[in-house]
């Protein structure tokens, strides 16, 4: 008697291109990534190639979905197939939504300052800066004000040199790409620096601008989904920490008085 093979149902064709779909998407993500990263291609075609993953994954949920119908109703293999498919797509997914809830959350500015009246200026970074992103935009401190109410210039109880050792410290920890730090000197009574931290995941750059006051903004993008704010907010929270844990400046010793000129005929 011929032996009936283990799985003679036939598969859903919609659960196949679902998995497809949902496999591919999760490698064009994953090249993205790497263009974004590594700086292969503008920021432009880097963002086509993230909203191209994103399609991916919505069509391969939309088929996965469709193939549930059909394995229920036709009695079709390939089960697998589509809860592989929407699983992907919607781990996919997850971030942009994650994304949009922050958009709803917080204002359409990518520029954040504890001094909106008078903020800090980019000078070594204003070349890798789009023209238009050097100068801080007005119309943001009346939204910074709302949203972001703690966003404010933090008040140090040490000496300016002590002071700038301390947030040099915290951004070396941080691992943030200085690109200029100028510390107080006798004829520069303000100490200033600025770097360049990257987001987690997409490694999107945003500039930070140190003087008495923060600043960070991001290098494109209208909204920034409350992530400047949040770097500030932290950053002041672990200078305030490491301003606590700094040693006592030992006081200057005077200088040492000169011994007098003698007089003509003055005795020893």
């Amino acid at each position: 008697m011929a032996r009936r093979p283990f799985n003679d149902e036939p598969i859903s064709g919609l659960a196949a291109w679902s998995s497809r779909l949902a496999l591919f998407s999760l490698v064009v993500a994953g090249l993205s990534v790497v263009i974004l990263r590594s700086n292969l291609l503008e920021i432009e075609p880097a963002l086509a190639t993230v909203a191209a993953a994103l399609i991916l994954a919505a069509l391969a949920i939309g088929l996965a979905l469709l193939a549930f119908v059909a394995i229920w109703r036709q009695g079709l293999a390939g089960l697998g197939r589509a809860i592989l498919g929407l699983t992907l797509g919607a781990v996919l997914l997850a971030y942009p939504a994650y994304l949009a809830q922050r958009a709803y959350r917080y204002p359409a500015i990518s520029d954040v300052t504890t001094d909106p009246a008078n903020p800090p200026r980019y000078t070594a970074l204003a070349a890798q800066r789009p023209k238009h992103r050097i100068v801080y935009p007005a119309g943001n401190a009346r939204l910074q004000r709302a949203a972001y109410p703690d966003i404010v210039p933090l008040q140090l109880t040490l000496p300016l040199r002590t002071s700038y050792a301390v947030v040099l410290g915290v951004l070396n920890k941080r691992k943030w790409q200085l690109v200029e730090s100028a510390p107080p000197t006798g004829n520069r009574a303000e100490a200033t620096i600025e770097a360049t931290a990257r987001t987690l995941l997409m490694g999107f750059r945003d500039d930070i601008a140190i003087r008495v006051d923060l600043r960070s903004a991001s290098r494109f993008g209208w909204h920034d989904f409350g992530a400047n704010a949040s770097r500030l907010r932290s950053l002041l929270e672990d200078i305030d920490e490491a301003s606590n844990n700094a040693p006592e400046p030992k006081p200057e010793a005077p200088p040492e008085k000169k011994p007098a000129p003698k007089r003509p005929g003055q005795k020893k």
